[in-house]
């Protein structure tokens, strides 16, 4: 599902234009993001999951066309963890 079948879905279920529904959702995309640039971001959707920010510590990893061994830096990345109920809905 795209960005914008998704705002074709929320618009069709609750009975909204699609401009309202992509102002919605492009604010809860925002909002998201703003809270895990935060220091211990993390947000969490009851029953749907939570978002978390991880440290990624610095390693060493290999081109794959080269085979030449390269060093990768540290980086935060977002991490995922899914609800109860999204579990049981799959």
């Amino acid at each position: 599902m795209k960005k914008a079948d998704l705002i074709d879905k929320v618009a069709e279920d609750v009975g909204i234009s699609k401009t309202i529904a992509a102002k919605a959702i492009d604010s809860i995309t925002e909002g998201i993001t703003q809270a895990l640039k935060k220091k211990d971001g993390k947000v969490t959707l009851v029953g749907f999951g939570s978002f978390s920010k991880v440290r990624r510590k610095a390693r060493k990893g290999r081109n794959p066309q080269t085979g030449e061994e390269i060093k990768i830096k540290a980086c935060n990345v977002v991490k995922f963890s899914p609800g109860k109920k999204l579990k049981e809905s799959i």
